[in-house]
């Protein structure tokens, strides 16, 4: 019995410390490294100080908050955002990612704190007015983004621009007129409408994306922890509030469900 007891206290010495983790690692640097995707107003952009801002950036500052910790962003993009990750460079993400099982392989995801979904804009000049308008037309798509997968599968005879920020490069192509479409998440499509006469989405949406905050694989108490933090945005109202403080008062906030 004192051998069984012994072995049983080991062992919840080591599930302890395993359990402490990516987030005792944190509080013991000092800091919490966060990629987040500057590449797209409203979602991550520069302010005019060339300080990070937008809906990506409110969550990361909140997500500190709640660790207790300062932030340091970390400005990544298409596939740097799961290598940078893997290789431990940041310690999470909270980048515009879409959750896919294709990304679950490598990372993990905590549940979803926004929703996108992929849409079209194109000049309105350019006689487009449906998916298959595009063959043969310069396409602007995010390097390993699920637009680019899309628009392979969907309409492989579109020839490809890539980009790895959508903005400012993306959009000034469109702006110069040097591509007739792009297709990328509604979120920031939708809100680059709003600002450009030239430019117009098609109608519907050809996905509905969860957006998840994105960890390495190895400690599912650190995804079980952000699971509870995006469940605590979503009801405290603090998600309802900051998407309406990026995409106006009287935008409709997707559905989100919080686990806890």
């Amino acid at each position: 019995m004192k051998l069984a007891g012994a072995a049983l206290a080991a062992t919840l010495v080591v599930t302890g410390a395993a359990s402490a983790g990516k987030i005792d690692e944190i509080r013991s640097r000092g800091v919490v490294r966060i990629g987040v995707s500057l590449g797209g107003e409203p979602i991550g952009f520069r302010d005019a100080q060339n300080n990070p801002v937008g809906y990506d950036v409110d969550v990361a500052t909140r997500l500190a908050e709640k660790l207790g910790v300062p932030v340091e962003f970390v400005d990544v993009s298409g596939d740097a955002r799961i290598s940078m990750l893997v290789s431990g460079q940041i310690d999470v993400a909270v980048a515009n990612t879409s959750a896919t099982l294709e990304r679950a392989k490598t990372v993990d995801f905590s549940i979803p704190y926004n929703r996108a979904g992929l849409r079209v804009i194109v000049q309105k000049d350019a006689g487009i007015a449906t998916l298959d308008d595009l063959k043969g037309k310069k396409v602007v798509v995010g390097r390993g983004s699920t637009g680019e997968t899309f628009m392979k599968t969907k309409v492989p005879d579109a020839e490809l621009v890539y980009t790895d920020t959508f903005a400012p490069d993306g959009v000034l192509l469109l702006q110069q007129k040097r591509v007739e479409a792009a297709i990328e998440d509604s979120s920031l499509l939708d809100y680059l409408a709003t600002t450009s006469d030239n430019l117009v989405t098609l109608p519907g949406l050809y996905s509905n994306d969860p957006i998840g905050i994105a960890v390495a694989k190895g400690d599912p108490h650190f995804t079980r922890w952000l699971d509870m933090f995006v469940s605590d945005y979503i009801q405290s109202g603090a998600y309802e509030a900051n998407y309406r403080k990026w995409w106006g008062e009287e935008a409709n906030p997707p559905a989100l469900t919080p686990l806890w």
